[in-house]
């Protein structure tokens, strides 16, 4: 009877204590309504085609999270903008049900793209992210006459100063991830079909001087500017690409505009400083909704207004298209890593550049 009782408690204080093994998290930012059979947003694709069954309570969060216990893969909806997103990665982060010690950050959303270097439809891999958030601005009417931009590092005086400031007392203003990893996603997922659709065919036409703008959907490697504001505009993308090329030495090409992926590989970085994530593992897939410069004759007040007609993102101009891309090109990934778990728990898989 004693051993009995002995063995009774073990086992329930064993159950009390036993974690959710989790292999991929994948991160989305927001959703229109119900997770299921309704107008999607990022995260209704991935729940019902993946597929994500199990609704577990996420009181800290957003809304709750969804689970595949077959393949151990759990999506997240983190919410839109970095404070969002950072204080969600985080609450899952610290989340005592969950073992995340191995497991894959997929951020899939979808983006701005820069028509010099995308198309919309398009789904882009980024190896940098940097963000735009942390710096000084002066306001453009302002600026003196030899200045391009507005936008300062902190800790300099005028745009583009070098040597760029290591971090300090703020976090870094740019992220680089684990190329061999990007690189295998990438080549993994290059040849992925994109459908084409007659609007993508006529908002492409209304780009005729960039060729990269004209092009039908298709995989591409992409780096990420990462900003709170939703900037656009022809100016505001070149300063996007000056920033970029700022923080990476050159090494990053600005492809695609988002608001939340700072704040969700800053919360890994710090989490995994207490080996509860390994900031190795993260991707970020960005399919593109909608171009950051305007159309051909038509002004970034123009594109604005043809872009903010209401707060759910729905009218982006490639918006169904750019959810479809990043379930097309993510559920790939996510297949791979969780069918051949023997080997990618241990071992990052990788990959040389293309």
């Amino acid at each position: 009877m004693v051993f009995s009782l002995f063995t009774l408690v073990a086992t329930s204080a064993h159950a009390a204590t036993a974690k959710i093994l989790v292999r991929v998290v994948i991160v989305t930012t927001f959703d229109l309504g119900a997770d299921t059979g309704d107008t999607p947003g990022e995260f209704q694709f991935w729940v019902e085609r993946l597929p994500l069954p199990q609704s577990l309570p996420f009181p800290a969060g957003n809304r709750a999270l969804r689970y595949n216990p077959k393949t151990h893969v759990l999506g997240i909806v983190v919410g839109s903008g970095s404070i969002n997103s950072a204080a969600s990665t985080m609450a899952l982060g610290l989340d005592p049900r969950f073992d995340l010690t191995q497991a894959y950050w997929l951020i899939a959303g979808i983006a701005g793209i820069n028509p010099n270097l995308g198309s919309v439809g398009s789904a882009a891999w980024a190896e940098w992210v940097v963000d735009r958030d942390l710096s000084h601005e002066i306001d453009a009417r302002e600026i003196p006459a030899d200045w391009t931009t507005g936008l300062v590092p902190l800790s300099r005086s005028r745009p583009f100063q070098a040597p760029p400031p290591p971090p300090g007392i703020f976090s870094p203003n740019v992220y680089h991830l684990n190329p061999a990893l990007v690189n295998w996603a990438y080549q993994l997922t290059a040849d992925t079909h994109l459908e084409d659709t007659a609007d993508l065919q006529a908002i492409r036409a209304t780009y005729p001087d960039q060729p990269e703008a004209q092009r039908p959907p298709h995989v591409i490697k992409g780096d990420e500017i990462s900003a709170s504001n939703w900037w656009l505009g022809t100016l505001m993308n070149e300063s996007a690409s000056q920033w970029m090329s700022y923080w990476t030495e050159g090494r990053g090409k600005s492809v695609t505009t988002a608001m939340e992926d700072h704040g969700v590989i800053h919360s890994l970085q710090m989490l995994a400083k207490s080996h509860r994530v390994d900031a190795d593992r993260v991707l970020v897939l960005r399919t593109a909704a909608n171009y950051s410069v305007p159309a051909k004759g038509q002004s970034a007040a123009q594109l604005l207004a043809s872009e903010s007609s209401d707060d759910s993102a729905s009218h982006l101009s490639a918006f169904i298209p750019s959810l479809e891309a990043a379930f097309r090109v993510g559920s790939p990934v996510v297949n791979a890593l969780t069918s051949d778990w023997a080997k990618y728990a241990a071992h990052t898989p990788y990959a040389l550049p293309p």
